[in-house]
């Protein structure tokens, strides 16, 4: 497929879509309080659905899973946050009917769903726009401004203090501490690794020689533990330590630094991750109906957070079953839909999906089938 870019006009309406909707903070508020989940095309559906993948949709999917059964009583959604790569492994040996992954189908991933999902194989459907924070836990410290190379420089253990002169240069105005840097990274296959690791060899290459992947380079020391919700207990139980994660796990939990985009610092914000979106191109070589996006990493463009991942909604082009394509294909038109979207902005600060994409989302959507 020809790459194609998603333009200004559709930022804007991310950002208008959600500006009343951005006020929540994290997973603690009601999951998608007064926010109506209908099925696809008003019919109820029933049975079961099974989902495994992504850590950083726990919120999001908390909120989705409680609307839609509100809507739908005879339907229950099952969801267990393994990890991206182990939702990717679910869906294309089927043991899930979807995956939430933070990063898209591999070519190889790809050719490999089609014995399970039909000879169309599995797509990439976009559900969730967060931008990934570094978070640190630091006394008295809430925000630090850091570029590219002195993150990667952090997270490869070259530097071994907060006062070291590179940190100290990007924040004249701080009191830092001398104490040592903690790097906490995921012991999981993880999609928000293959995000930062993604953005760090882009944006500062000279520094992070690893390709970008989803499991963290076995040569570089450190702490790690098991999702996002174990790196952020991790960081906040370490003071000096840091790590990446999903913004709505450490919001007003942890430290966030800036990042330098151009000549600006960025602060973390949906709005910002939102923008990351508009400047980026759909990935080449992908069917009609699967929308797997490229980010644009080194960027210099003014209000972009680069450091973001679009997580997605991975499910088969074909079932084995109509009430299985049936139950799919409800679920996921509701949490592309105005309505899911605001849901997980309520309960994890993501950015909803523009209008143009939600109707992309939407048409690939209803394009599921079942082989009987």
């Amino acid at each position: 497929m020809k790459a194609t870019r998603f333009g200004r006009n559709a930022a804007i309406a991310v950002i208008a879509a959600g500006a009343l909707a951005l006020t929540a903070c994290g997973s603690d508020n009601p999951a998608g309080a007064n926010t109506a989940a209908p099925s696809a095309a008003g019919a109820k559906v029933t049975g079961t659905l099974t989902g495994i993948g992504a850590s950083s949709q726990g919120a999001a999917m908390d909120a989705w899973k409680t609307n839609f059964a509100s809507a739908n009583p005879g339907a229950t959604v099952q969801y267990s946050p393994d990890g991206s790569g182990a939702g990717r492994k679910a869906i294309i040996d089927g043991s899930a009917q979807f995956a939430g992954s933070d990063a898209y189908l591999k070519d190889e991933e790809l050719a490999a769903s089609k014995a399970k999902c039909g000879p169309d194989g599995a797509i990439d459907i976009p559900v969730y726009i967060s931008p990934i924070a570094v978070a640190f836990n630091l006394p008295d410290i809430t925000e630090l401004k850091l570029d590219a190379a002195t993150v990667a420089k952090i997270f490869r253990g070259q530097i071994a203090k907060w006062n070291d002169p590179a940190i100290a240069a990007l924040n004249p105005d701080a009191k830092l501490p001398d104490l040592k840097v903690t790097p906490v990274n995921r012991s999981d296959d993880s999609g928000t690794t293959k995000n930062f690791t993604e953005y760090l060899s882009a944006a500062a290459a000279d520094v992070w020689t690893d390709k970008a992947d989803g499991v963290w380079p076995a040569s570089l020391k450190g702490e790690n533990a098991k999702g996002t919700s174990g790196v952020v207990k991790t960081v906040t139980d370490t003071p000096g330590a840091v790590t990446y994660a999903d913004d709505s796990a450490v919001s007003g939990k942890l430290g966030t630094a800036q990042i330098k985009v151009g000549s600006e610092f960025v602060k973390i914000s949906a709005e910002a991750a939102a923008k990351a979106v508009e400047i980026s191109k759909q990935a080449d070589g992908r069917a009609a109906t699967d929308f797997a996006i490229k980010l644009d990493r080194k960027t210099t463009e003014a209000g972009v957070y680069p450091v973001v991942l679009v997580s997605y909604h991975v499910v088969c082009t074909t079932y084995d079953k109509k009430e299985t394509a049936d139950l799919v294909k409800a679920f996921e038109s509701y949490v592309v839909s105005e309505e899911g979207q605001k849901a997980a902005a309520d309960a994890a600060k993501s950015a909803p999906l523009s209008a143009a994409l939600q109707e992309k989302a939407k048409a690939a959507i209803e394009s599921i089938k079942a082989k009987s």
